[in-house]
């Protein structure tokens, strides 16, 4: 099985819009598994900046000892 990966806007409807360049890669006929992925948290600014700041601060203390393994 072949994957291409894209993304694409939703707009409510129960149409799915596929990119004309992908479009054009796609066999004529044949099936095909569609998977769709969606951002957990795609309306949640503040939660992505907390997020990110957790991951930008420094280990804990007890942590350390970790450091001399690199």
């Amino acid at each position: 099985m072949n994957a291409i990966e894209f993304t694409t806007e939703l707009s409510g409807t129960a149409v799915l819009p596929i990119p004309l360049e992908i479009a054009a890669k796609l066999p004529k006929t044949g099936r095909a598994r569609v998977i769709v992925l969606l951002d957990e948290h795609p309306e949640d600014p503040e939660w992505q900046a907390a997020a990110y700041e957790q991951f930008l601060r420094d280990d804990a203390p007890e942590d350390a000892v970790y450091e001399s393994l690199r």
